[in-house]
């Protein structure tokens, strides 16, 4: 008899139906694995030999084979296990029951029978509910958080007994994990209140918060520009229970740990960091910073002392908000979809037009060190900011808004955004068809914008990064259309 059962594959964040093909023949004791496994997919055949013989299973006399399919994929990891020996039970006619292609199995079995967690099972959850999964067996993980996923019933087992009794409709005590409380503190972070003066750079975070645009700042050291981008955080609105999901999974593929807390992630390498680190890759290629830093914030301090080639390689995740890896082993693609923070100074010792200090740098040092950031990627970042530092004895007089206040005004800019694109779109990730089409220039705004990009020699790039720019500060006004004076603040922001 051949039997057939569903599993999950990876590759990357991308999960794809794989389907475990067993057939049994009567010969020599044997268990071959085809399909392109690697060696922990091989070495699966001698767990399934030993957990079947623990549950009083015998294979004698039996020739099996078991195809991965499709078999032009790569497999690997000991994520298949559990399949596999449902697969080889139902052949060997010791599982009498009928299985739906909508039930899928992950885990891995351990000599005694036991369903043990393995690495990947989170991306593998994430993309079953997308391949249309309807219920999914596999083991608990106290490492990772309870999954309650619309559409999906996960079954948590503890053992090969349990998921062969539960099939067959025998009952039997299937594990029911505690729920845990999520987290939701943003008060880590450095509140906007307590920021003194900035106040044409904090609105100017505040929309970029809102759109999710990019943010340059230039300023001399000590002009708070750390500090600012370190209290961003603090303004975002929380995750969704999707992307928390899905930011977790990435952390796991990763091998780095992550606070199940719902705030967005806030990632901040060093210029010294190699470019692997922070774009990902490796033999086996994982996610490198920017893609840990998917729905949250990448924030580049001294982005002009990092490696040229290195800055190059942001330009495709900041276009596709996704980022694709090819090695000999392996081609995967990885979200990446953040907010780009960064801040330099004017030029090598960061005095340039300074009223408090010196500058030692001649005009050739500063443009040279202007120009380590090639045009191409200064083009993309949406707002560009020049500080100065704080006049205390005027600034502290303000009256600031909490992080709390700027954080609600930011999610009903993004709600608005969301209703009108109908998803978790939010303004500077939108195609510009859409755009055009949920929010129209007037005739005299466009002979607006066109006079200033013949006047200043824009590209079509920035010209479009204005209207975008444009369409968050309405939102944030509450305006249904896009309004003359949202128009020049935008080119403010430029």
């Amino acid at each position: 008899m051949c039997a057939k059962v569903t599993s999950i594959g990876l590759k990357g964040m991308e999960g794809y139906r794989l389907n475990v093909e067993v057939k049994t023949f009567v010969g020599n004791d044997s268990i071959r694995i085809v399909g392109l496994p690697d060696a922990a997919v091989k070495e699966s055949k001698e767990r399934i030999s030993a957990a079947l013989r623990s549950l009083g299973y015998t294979i004698n006399g039996q020739k099996i084979i078991i195809n991965l399919s499709p078999s032009e994929q790569k497999k690997s990891g000991p994520m298949f296990d559990l399949p596999m020996a449902i697969g080889v039970l139902l052949s060997l006619d010791e599982l009498v029951t009928s299985i739906p292609e909508n039930y899928g199995f992950i885990g891995a079995l351990s000599l005694d029978g036991a369903v043990v967690p393995v690495e990947g099972m989170l991306p593998a959850v994430l993309a079953a509910k997308r391949l249309g999964i309807k219920k999914l067996y596999m083991p608990y993980d106290d490492k990772q958080p309870i999954l309650d996923i619309d559409g999906l019933e996960i079954i948590y087992t503890s053992s090969l007994r349990e998921v062969i009794e539960n099939l067959e409709g025998r009952g039997g005590s299937l594990f029911t994990p505690k729920k845990e409380e999520v987290g939701s503190d943003h008060n880590s972070y450095i509140d906007f209140q307590q920021i003194i003066g900035h106040s044409g750079t904090k609105r100017a975070l505040e929309v970029a918060a809102a759109g999710e645009h990019h943010v340059l700042m230039t300023g001399p050291p000590g002009c708070g520009k750390s500090m600012l981008a370190e209290s961003f955080p603090s303004i975002l609105p929380p995750l969704s229970k999707e992307a928390r999901l899905e930011i977790i999974a990435l952390h796991q593929l990763s091998g780095t740990p992550y606070p199940y807390a719902n705030i967005p992630p806030f990632r901040n390498p060093h210029h010294s960091a190699s470019g692997i680190s922070i774009i990902g890759g490796g033999t086996y290629p994982k996610p490198g910073e920017i893609s840990l830093a998917h729905r949250g914030v990448l924030f580049l301090d001294e982005i002009a002392e990092f490696p040229k080639k290195t800055l190059d390689m942001l330009r495709q995740p900041f276009e596709s908000g996704k980022i694709t890896i090819s090695r000999t082993h392996a081609t995967l693609t990885y979200p990446a979809s953040f907010i780009l923070l960064a801040a330099m100074n004017p030029c090598p010792c960061g005095y340039a037009s300074s009223n408090s200090h010196y500058c030692t740098c001649t005009p050739r040092q500063a443009q040279n060190y202007q120009n380590k950031i090639s045009g191409p990627l200064r083009d993309r970042f949406d707002i560009r900011l020049t500080m100065k530092p704080v006049d205390f004895d005027r600034d502290t007089t303000i009256v600031r808004d909490t992080s709390k206040v700027v954080q609600r005004r930011i999610e009903a800019a993004r709600s608005r955004q969301y209703e009108r694109y109908g998803k978790e779109l939010c303004n500077s990730r939108v195609s510009y068809e859409m755009l055009q089409k949920t929010s129209p220039l007037t005739s005299d705004q466009q002979k607006l914008i066109h006079q200033l990009a013949a006047k200043k020699n824009w590209s079509n790039r920035t010209q479009i990064k204005i209207i975008r720019l444009a369409r968050t500060i309405s939102d944030l006004e509450g305006n249904t259309t896009i309004t003359d004076q949202s128009i020049w603040e935008a080119v403010k922001l430029r």
